[in-house]
Protein backbone atom coordinates (compact mmCIF):
# COMPACT_ATOMS: atom_id res chain seq x y z
CA UNK A 1 0.00 0.00 0.00
CA UNK A 2 1.50 3.16 -1.52
CA UNK A 3 0.42 6.68 -1.50
CA UNK A 4 1.44 10.36 -1.37
CA UNK A 5 -0.91 12.90 0.22
CA UNK A 6 -1.14 16.87 1.00
CA UNK A 7 -0.24 16.70 4.58
CA UNK A 8 -2.68 19.54 5.38
CA UNK A 9 -5.42 17.85 3.86
CA UNK A 10 -4.02 14.30 6.00
CA UNK A 11 -4.46 16.64 9.36
CA UNK A 12 -7.64 18.00 8.22
CA UNK A 13 -8.89 14.07 7.26
CA UNK A 14 -7.43 12.35 10.74
CA UNK A 15 -9.06 15.37 12.80
CA UNK A 16 -12.88 14.83 11.66
CA UNK A 17 -12.24 10.57 12.58
CA UNK A 18 -10.00 11.68 16.13
CA UNK A 19 -12.77 12.34 18.43
CA UNK A 20 -14.44 9.27 18.50
CA UNK A 21 -11.80 7.59 19.84
CA UNK A 22 -11.97 7.27 23.67
CA UNK A 23 -9.02 7.53 26.14
CA UNK A 24 -9.78 4.32 27.48
CA UNK A 25 -9.92 1.78 24.22
CA UNK A 26 -11.50 -1.86 25.20
CA UNK A 27 -9.08 -3.39 21.99
CA UNK A 28 -6.21 -1.69 21.31
CA UNK A 29 -7.42 -1.88 17.39
CA UNK A 30 -10.07 0.51 18.38
CA UNK A 31 -7.61 3.18 19.20
CA UNK A 32 -6.48 3.28 15.86
CA UNK A 33 -7.71 4.09 12.47
CA UNK A 34 -8.44 2.34 9.71
CA UNK A 35 -6.90 3.53 6.16
CA UNK A 36 -7.89 2.50 3.35
CA UNK A 37 -6.31 3.45 0.19
CA UNK A 38 -7.98 3.03 -3.43
CA UNK A 39 -7.76 4.87 -7.15
CA UNK A 40 -7.51 8.75 -6.05
CA UNK A 41 -8.73 8.99 -2.61
CA UNK A 42 -7.71 7.10 1.05
CA UNK A 43 -10.82 6.79 3.39
CA UNK A 44 -10.01 6.82 7.33
CA UNK A 45 -12.34 4.95 9.74
CA UNK A 46 -12.42 5.05 13.09
CA UNK A 47 -15.03 3.84 15.75
CA UNK A 48 -16.29 3.08 19.51
CA UNK A 49 -18.51 0.17 19.14
CA UNK A 50 -20.84 2.36 19.65
CA UNK A 51 -19.92 5.65 17.66
CA UNK A 52 -18.08 5.39 14.16
CA UNK A 53 -17.35 7.71 11.48
CA UNK A 54 -15.54 7.35 8.05
CA UNK A 55 -14.03 10.36 5.82
CA UNK A 56 -12.84 10.06 2.35
CA UNK A 57 -9.79 12.37 1.14
CA UNK A 58 -7.74 12.78 -1.82
CA UNK A 59 -4.30 11.28 -2.48
CA UNK A 60 -2.14 9.82 -5.23
CA UNK A 61 -2.88 6.13 -4.69
CA UNK A 62 0.15 4.49 -6.01
CA UNK A 63 -0.80 0.89 -4.85
CA UNK A 64 -4.02 0.08 -2.88
CA UNK A 65 -4.56 -1.54 0.28
CA UNK A 66 -5.50 -1.19 4.26
CA UNK A 67 -3.90 -0.75 7.45
CA UNK A 68 -4.41 0.42 10.89
CA UNK A 69 -2.24 2.98 13.08
CA UNK A 70 -2.42 4.62 16.45
CA UNK A 71 -4.91 7.66 15.73
CA UNK A 72 -3.84 10.51 17.75
CA UNK A 73 -0.18 9.98 17.86
CA UNK A 74 -0.56 9.28 14.30
CA UNK A 75 -2.62 12.97 14.13
CA UNK A 76 0.19 14.58 16.29
CA UNK A 77 3.11 13.55 13.99
CA UNK A 78 0.85 14.37 10.50
CA UNK A 79 0.34 18.32 12.12
CA UNK A 80 4.30 18.53 13.20
CA UNK A 81 5.74 17.04 9.13
CA UNK A 82 7.90 19.62 8.15
CA UNK A 83 6.49 19.50 4.18
CA UNK A 84 3.32 19.41 2.44
CA UNK A 85 3.93 16.40 0.28
CA UNK A 86 3.55 13.34 2.32
CA UNK A 87 4.41 9.53 1.65
CA UNK A 88 3.05 6.78 2.99
CA UNK A 89 4.05 3.71 2.35
CA UNK A 90 3.13 0.31 4.20
CA UNK A 91 4.78 -3.55 4.10
CA UNK A 92 3.14 -6.42 4.39
CA UNK A 93 4.12 -6.83 8.26
CA UNK A 94 1.63 -3.73 8.66
CA UNK A 95 5.01 -1.58 9.58
CA UNK A 96 4.27 1.76 7.55
CA UNK A 97 7.08 4.98 6.49
CA UNK A 98 5.94 8.10 6.59
CA UNK A 99 8.56 10.56 5.50
CA UNK A 100 8.24 14.44 4.60
CA UNK A 101 11.18 17.11 3.16
CA UNK A 102 14.13 15.52 5.77
CA UNK A 103 11.57 13.69 8.36
CA UNK A 104 10.78 9.90 8.17
CA UNK A 105 9.08 7.60 10.91
CA UNK A 106 8.32 4.16 10.73
CA UNK A 107 5.26 3.19 12.81
CA UNK A 108 3.98 0.09 13.72
CA UNK A 109 0.18 -0.83 12.44
CA UNK A 110 -2.25 -3.78 13.37
CA UNK A 111 -3.94 -5.26 10.55
CA UNK A 112 -7.46 -4.51 9.39
CA UNK A 113 -9.02 -7.86 9.92
CA UNK A 114 -9.56 -7.10 13.38
CA UNK A 115 -10.96 -3.80 12.64
CA UNK A 116 -14.85 -3.80 13.34
CA UNK A 117 -16.85 -2.78 10.49
CA UNK A 118 -19.17 0.46 10.27
CA UNK A 119 -23.01 -0.98 9.82
CA UNK A 120 -24.81 1.06 6.79
CA UNK A 121 -28.71 1.25 7.10
CA UNK A 122 -31.05 0.63 4.27
CA UNK A 123 -32.88 3.43 3.29
CA UNK A 124 -36.35 2.35 4.33
CA UNK A 125 -36.80 5.09 6.79
CA UNK A 126 -34.45 7.92 5.19
CA UNK A 127 -35.01 11.53 5.31
CA UNK A 128 -32.69 14.81 3.70
CA UNK A 129 -32.32 18.23 5.56
CA UNK A 130 -29.96 21.33 5.01
CA UNK A 131 -27.03 20.77 6.90
CA UNK A 132 -27.43 24.46 8.80
CA UNK A 133 -30.88 24.07 9.60
CA UNK A 134 -30.62 20.22 11.59
CA UNK A 135 -27.28 22.23 13.64
CA UNK A 136 -29.32 25.08 13.88
CA UNK A 137 -32.47 22.45 15.37
CA UNK A 138 -29.75 20.21 17.50
CA UNK A 139 -28.02 23.73 19.18
CA UNK A 140 -31.61 24.86 20.03
CA UNK A 141 -32.22 21.98 22.42
CA UNK A 142 -29.03 20.04 23.05
CA UNK A 143 -28.35 22.00 26.16
CA UNK A 144 -31.39 20.06 27.62
CA UNK A 145 -30.19 16.76 27.92
CA UNK A 146 -29.69 15.14 30.90
CA UNK A 147 -26.33 13.89 32.29
CA UNK A 148 -27.97 11.49 35.04
CA UNK A 149 -26.69 8.22 34.13
CA UNK A 150 -29.30 6.91 35.93
CA UNK A 151 -32.05 8.21 33.31
CA UNK A 152 -30.19 7.26 30.59
CA UNK A 153 -33.55 7.32 28.41
CA UNK A 154 -32.84 11.10 28.96
CA UNK A 155 -29.16 10.89 27.88
CA UNK A 156 -29.78 12.15 24.54
CA UNK A 157 -31.69 14.46 21.92
CA UNK A 158 -35.35 12.47 20.58
CA UNK A 159 -35.59 12.34 17.24
CA UNK A 160 -39.85 12.06 16.14
CA UNK A 161 -40.11 12.10 12.75
CA UNK A 162 -44.13 11.92 12.51
CA UNK A 163 -47.37 13.64 11.78
CA UNK A 164 -45.69 15.84 8.73
CA UNK A 165 -43.07 17.21 11.08
CA UNK A 166 -39.41 16.49 12.62
CA UNK A 167 -39.46 17.22 16.42
CA UNK A 168 -36.31 17.17 18.52
CA UNK A 169 -36.66 17.30 22.49
CA UNK A 170 -34.38 17.44 24.80
CA UNK A 171 -35.50 17.23 28.87
CA UNK A 172 -33.14 16.30 32.07
CA UNK A 173 -36.44 16.75 34.24
CA UNK A 174 -36.06 20.32 35.39
CA UNK A 175 -36.27 21.52 32.06
CA UNK A 176 -37.61 20.75 28.32
CA UNK A 177 -37.10 21.98 24.83
CA UNK A 178 -38.55 20.87 22.13
CA UNK A 179 -37.79 22.60 18.17
CA UNK A 180 -39.77 20.84 15.08
CA UNK A 181 -40.10 21.89 11.54
CA UNK A 182 -42.83 20.86 8.96
CA UNK A 183 -41.42 18.37 6.25
CA UNK A 184 -43.15 15.15 4.56
CA UNK A 185 -43.61 11.99 6.96
CA UNK A 186 -45.38 9.50 5.04
CA UNK A 187 -46.48 6.29 7.49
CA UNK A 188 -43.85 3.64 5.96
CA UNK A 189 -41.05 6.54 7.01
CA UNK A 190 -42.28 7.39 10.47
CA UNK A 191 -40.47 7.04 13.10
CA UNK A 192 -38.56 7.73 16.59
CA UNK A 193 -34.99 7.85 17.79
CA UNK A 194 -33.09 8.82 20.87
CA UNK A 195 -29.36 10.10 19.42
CA UNK A 196 -27.42 9.63 22.31
CA UNK A 197 -25.16 13.13 23.95
CA UNK A 198 -22.14 11.94 22.02
CA UNK A 199 -23.42 11.48 18.75
CA UNK A 200 -25.16 14.80 18.74
CA UNK A 201 -22.11 16.64 20.01
CA UNK A 202 -20.63 14.51 16.86
CA UNK A 203 -22.87 16.16 14.55
CA UNK A 204 -23.17 19.66 15.63
CA UNK A 205 -19.33 19.99 15.02
CA UNK A 206 -19.61 18.09 11.74
CA UNK A 207 -22.39 19.79 10.15
CA UNK A 208 -21.22 22.96 8.56
CA UNK A 209 -19.24 21.17 5.44
CA UNK A 210 -21.66 21.37 2.92
CA UNK A 211 -25.56 21.78 2.01
CA UNK A 212 -27.54 18.48 2.68
CA UNK A 213 -27.28 15.55 5.31
CA UNK A 214 -28.98 12.26 4.44
CA UNK A 215 -30.37 10.41 8.02
CA UNK A 216 -31.12 7.05 8.00
CA UNK A 217 -32.69 5.02 10.87
CA UNK A 218 -33.81 1.91 12.09
CA UNK A 219 -34.95 0.75 15.28
CA UNK A 220 -31.21 0.60 16.77
CA UNK A 221 -29.44 2.42 15.09
CA UNK A 222 -28.87 5.78 12.69
CA UNK A 223 -26.69 7.04 10.52
CA UNK A 224 -25.76 10.55 8.67
CA UNK A 225 -24.47 11.36 5.76
CA UNK A 226 -22.89 14.56 6.07
CA UNK A 227 -21.88 16.55 2.13
CA UNK A 228 -19.07 18.22 2.03
CA UNK A 229 -17.92 20.92 -0.46
CA UNK A 230 -14.55 19.89 -2.29
CA UNK A 231 -12.71 22.79 -0.34
CA UNK A 232 -9.69 23.35 0.60
CA UNK A 233 -9.60 20.57 3.25
CA UNK A 234 -9.63 18.00 0.77
CA UNK A 235 -12.39 15.87 1.68
CA UNK A 236 -14.15 13.76 -0.97
CA UNK A 237 -17.97 13.77 -1.25
CA UNK A 238 -19.35 13.15 1.91
CA UNK A 239 -18.82 12.41 6.09
CA UNK A 240 -20.62 8.85 7.09
CA UNK A 241 -21.31 9.06 10.72
CA UNK A 242 -22.94 5.97 12.61
CA UNK A 243 -24.26 5.38 15.78
CA UNK A 244 -26.40 3.11 18.24
CA UNK A 245 -29.33 4.85 19.55
CA UNK A 246 -30.46 4.42 23.08
CA UNK A 247 -32.98 1.86 23.45
CA UNK A 248 -36.38 2.41 25.36
CA UNK A 249 -39.63 4.42 25.44
CA UNK A 250 -39.25 8.07 25.32
CA UNK A 251 -41.42 9.89 28.31
CA UNK A 252 -44.92 11.86 26.67
CA UNK A 253 -43.26 15.44 26.70
CA UNK A 254 -46.21 16.87 25.52
CA UNK A 255 -47.64 16.36 29.26
CA UNK A 256 -45.09 18.89 30.59
CA UNK A 257 -45.66 21.70 28.45
CA UNK A 258 -48.17 24.12 30.16
CA UNK A 259 -51.75 24.14 28.32
CA UNK A 260 -52.28 27.68 29.40
CA UNK A 261 -49.99 30.41 30.80
CA UNK A 262 -51.53 34.16 31.64
CA UNK A 263 -48.80 36.39 31.07
CA UNK A 264 -46.70 36.78 27.71
CA UNK A 265 -44.27 39.10 27.60
CA UNK A 266 -41.74 39.86 24.28
CA UNK A 267 -38.05 39.96 25.38
CA UNK A 268 -34.88 41.03 23.45
CA UNK A 269 -32.76 37.72 24.01
CA UNK A 270 -29.49 39.23 24.01
CA UNK A 271 -30.22 42.23 26.41
CA UNK A 272 -31.86 39.83 28.39
CA UNK A 273 -29.42 37.31 28.47
CA UNK A 274 -27.02 40.12 29.03
CA UNK A 275 -29.05 41.10 32.20
CA UNK A 276 -29.61 37.29 33.61
CA UNK A 277 -25.89 36.92 33.05
CA UNK A 278 -24.77 39.60 35.20
CA UNK A 279 -27.31 39.00 37.78
CA UNK A 280 -26.25 35.62 37.82
CA UNK A 281 -22.60 36.36 38.98
CA UNK A 282 -23.61 36.78 42.58
CA UNK A 283 -25.32 33.51 43.05
CA UNK A 284 -23.76 30.30 44.79
CA UNK A 285 -23.93 26.70 44.71
CA UNK A 286 -26.14 27.18 47.99
CA UNK A 287 -28.03 29.79 46.79
CA UNK A 288 -28.92 29.72 42.60
CA UNK A 289 -31.56 31.95 41.42
CA UNK A 290 -32.61 34.81 40.38
CA UNK A 291 -35.72 36.57 40.83
CA UNK A 292 -37.55 37.62 37.59
CA UNK A 293 -40.21 40.56 39.24
CA UNK A 294 -43.15 42.25 36.90
CA UNK A 295 -44.71 45.32 37.02
CA UNK A 296 -46.04 47.94 34.79
CA UNK A 297 -43.85 48.08 31.71
CA UNK A 298 -40.67 47.07 34.26
CA UNK A 299 -39.02 43.58 34.38
CA UNK A 300 -36.22 43.44 37.23
CA UNK A 301 -33.98 40.91 38.10
CA UNK A 302 -32.62 40.43 41.40
CA UNK A 303 -30.33 37.88 42.73
CA UNK A 304 -28.40 37.65 46.14
CA UNK A 305 -25.98 35.11 48.04
CA UNK A 306 -25.22 35.33 51.86
CA UNK A 307 -21.66 35.11 51.47
CA UNK A 308 -21.38 37.21 48.39
CA UNK A 309 -23.98 39.67 48.21
CA UNK A 310 -26.52 41.14 45.77
CA UNK A 311 -27.34 42.38 42.45
CA UNK A 312 -30.34 43.71 40.71
CA UNK A 313 -30.88 44.51 37.03
CA UNK A 314 -33.68 46.22 35.28
CA UNK A 315 -35.14 46.50 31.73
CA UNK A 316 -38.09 48.28 30.29
CA UNK A 317 -40.65 46.20 28.66
CA UNK A 318 -44.09 46.05 27.20
CA UNK A 319 -46.63 44.92 30.32
CA UNK A 320 -50.01 45.42 31.85
CA UNK A 321 -50.60 42.44 33.77
CA UNK A 322 -50.98 41.51 37.50
CA UNK A 323 -47.69 42.08 39.87
CA UNK A 324 -45.41 39.11 39.35
CA UNK A 325 -42.22 37.86 40.83
CA UNK A 326 -41.04 33.85 40.12
CA UNK A 327 -37.26 32.51 40.44
CA UNK A 328 -35.69 30.63 38.35
CA UNK A 329 -31.60 28.79 38.23
CA UNK A 330 -29.89 31.29 35.96
CA UNK A 331 -28.06 28.75 33.69
CA UNK A 332 -31.32 27.09 33.10
CA UNK A 333 -32.46 30.41 31.87
CA UNK A 334 -29.29 31.95 29.81
CA UNK A 335 -28.80 28.54 27.92
CA UNK A 336 -31.82 28.79 26.01
CA UNK A 337 -31.34 32.66 24.92
CA UNK A 338 -27.88 31.31 23.89
CA UNK A 339 -28.91 28.48 21.69
CA UNK A 340 -31.32 30.95 20.18
CA UNK A 341 -30.31 33.22 16.96
CA UNK A 342 -33.56 35.07 16.67
CA UNK A 343 -33.72 38.32 18.29
CA UNK A 344 -37.09 38.53 19.50
CA UNK A 345 -38.15 35.92 22.09
CA UNK A 346 -41.69 35.42 24.51
CA UNK A 347 -41.40 34.45 27.89
CA UNK A 348 -44.92 33.06 28.83
CA UNK A 349 -45.63 32.96 33.08
CA UNK A 350 -48.63 31.84 34.59
CA UNK A 351 -47.60 32.22 38.47
CA UNK A 352 -44.69 31.80 40.83
CA UNK A 353 -44.91 28.02 41.57
CA UNK A 354 -45.79 27.31 37.41
CA UNK A 355 -42.70 26.60 34.77
CA UNK A 356 -41.75 29.55 32.35
CA UNK A 357 -41.90 29.05 28.85
CA UNK A 358 -39.76 30.69 26.08
CA UNK A 359 -40.98 30.56 22.59
CA UNK A 360 -40.20 32.08 19.77
CA UNK A 361 -42.56 32.64 16.38
CA UNK A 362 -40.86 29.44 14.70
CA UNK A 363 -42.19 26.01 16.95
CA UNK A 364 -39.76 26.46 19.54
CA UNK A 365 -40.21 25.87 22.84
CA UNK A 366 -38.21 25.37 26.47
CA UNK A 367 -40.03 24.88 29.50
CA UNK A 368 -38.29 25.64 32.64
CA UNK A 369 -39.20 24.73 35.94
CA UNK A 370 -38.92 27.19 38.76
CA UNK A 371 -36.85 27.58 41.86
CA UNK A 372 -39.55 28.01 44.76
CA UNK A 373 -39.55 31.22 46.60
CA UNK A 374 -38.66 31.09 50.41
Amino acid sequence: MKFKINRDHFASGLAQVLNVVGSKATMPILSNVLIEAEKDQISLTTTNLDLGIRCRIKAEVKEGGAVTLPVKRLATIVRELPNIDVTFDAAPNHQVKLSSGGSNFRIMGIGREDFPPLAEIGDDKAYSLEQAELAGMLRSVAYAQSTDETRFILNGVYFNFKDQKLSLVATDGRRLALVSKEMETPAAKSGAIILPAKTVNELVRLLDKGAKVKISFSDRKAAFQIATDKDTSGLVDSIYLYSKVVEGNYPNYLQVIPKETHQRIKLERELFLQCIHRAGLVCSDKSNSVKIKLTSNLLEITAQSPDFGEAHESMAISYSGPELQVAFNPAFVMDPLRALAKDEVYFELKDEVSPGVFKTLESFICVIMPVRLS
